[in-house]
């Protein structure tokens, strides 16, 4: 009886250089390295046992692809081949009309909810008669293919300050240290200032525990309240340089103290200019904030960002720099450990601080006024739109 040999594989210099590559990519498919290493072993006379116990697969497995390998196809005779299954239950209309009602507001559709979820989705597709039957994964992996997740959802702002436009480009002016169309000198300075208001002292009822093996850090759920505080920061967008106190609430008289001990401190207290951009908070807002800074001290520029539009200024990025590294989670025995702890980090912090990567430049903000404009007119549009649509119908009687 005739005994079966494995199948003999030649390879040329090209076909052998082109495998080498995807048996030692990092990046290819784990299966598809595995497959093109036991072509290469049987390249180089190995039995199917053998490859198997190298490459820690089945005889079969080796068997199978050393067979299946192509010099005609290469790499590409190593793919799966396609399986037939069993057929698609939701047809691709179907598909279209679930991802249509996925993006529309439950409450246009007179459904009493606020988002859609997989399983109301579901739900709403069989009761409209859009499928016979359909689960939530299925829904889920349907709206996965047009990167659709209704159940999340973001807020979001729209601009409403009239004069926008030129009070963003004063401060971005600023980063890029202009003023007025002229450069900065090195003796003037840009501070962003502002206040973070309701810090909590929160005593944990049992001890915070660390991170253990296979365990993260744990924190109590229950705890009292030891009151709350508010930081005030002043930050040299340029420097890099963290100017902070506490205070029990914040007001003027907290920010003017602020002020004061920033201006009263070198190199700020003989500089030329120094520009203070703050947002529209009570303890700032306006033209009379503008002119106390200026009365008790000269060479101070109060700026203004727009209005809802905090996000221009830089010392946002700091305050969430602190919320991330110390105030959560929240576990703090009184006011005193909350402010010690706030004072620490900001030494901490300007000990290794540079500038932050501002990319937010004027061509960007005029991108964005565009889109604003576009935006706008389409609605304008919609609603005359509509507006025509439900116009009563005029009879024409001239003759």
């Amino acid at each position: 009886m005739s005994r079966c040999h494995a199948r003999q594989i030649i390879l040329t210099a090209t076909e052998r250089r082109r495998l080498k590559q995807i048996a030692f990519a990092h990046s290819a498919p784990y299966q598809l390295v595995i497959r093109v290493r036991i072509v290469l072993d049987a390249a180089h006379g190995y039995s199917n046992n053998a490859i198997a116990r190298r490459r820690g697969v089945s005889v079969d497995t080796a068997r199978l692809w050393r067979g299946r390998y192509d010099s005609e196809h290469g790499v590409a005779s190593l793919s799966d081949r396609r399986r037939p299954g069993r057929p698609p239950r939701i047809t691709p209309l179907q598909r279209a009309q679930i991802t249509a009602l996925a993006c529309q507001l439950p409450a246009e559709t007179g459904v009493p909810l606020s988002r859609w979820s997989s399983s109301e989705l579901a739900r709403e597709a069989v009761t409209r008669g859009l499928a016979a039957a359909v689960s939530a994964s299925t829904v889920r992996r349907i709206l996965a293919e047009a990167a659709l997740k209704p159940w999340q959802h973001q807020s979001w702002i729209f601009i409403r300050d009239p004069a926008f436009a030129a009070k963003a480009a004063r401060v971005l002016d600023l980063y890029a240290r202009v003023w007025a169309g002229v450069e900065l000198g090195a003796d003037e300075y840009v501070i962003s200032a502002d206040d973070k208001t309701s810090i909590q002292a929160r005593c944990r009822c049992h001890p915070t525990l660390p991170p253990g093996r296979s365990r993260m850090m744990r924190v109590n759920h229950d705890y009292e309240r030891g009151g709350a505080l508010a930081y005030l920061a002043a930050y040299d967008v340029h420097a890099a340089r963290v100017m902070g106190r506490t205070s029990p609430k914040t007001g003027i008289v907290p920010f003017m103290g602020l002020v004061t001990h920033v201006m009263t401190q070198e190199p700020y207290a003989s500089a030329k200019r120094v520009f203070w951009i703050v947002d529209n908070g009570s303890s700032h807002r306006g033209k009379a904030a503008a002119d106390r800074l200026t009365a008790r001290f000269p060479n101070a520029v109060m700026v203004h960002t727009p209005v809802h539009a905090s996000w221009v200024n830089q010392v946002e990025i700091y305050f969430s720099i602190l919320q991330r590294k110390v105030v959560s989670p929240n576990d703090f025995t009184d006011l005193d450990q909350v402010e010690d702890r706030l004072i620490a980090f900001e030494r901490r912090y300007n000990e290794t601080a540079r500038p932050f990567r501002w990319k937010f430049t004027p061509a960007d903000l005029e991108d964005l006024l565009a889109r604003i404009e576009r935006h706008e007119q389409k609605e304008h549009n919609l609603q005359q739109h509509d507006h025509c649509d439900h116009q009563p119908a005029v009879l024409d009687t001239a003759a």
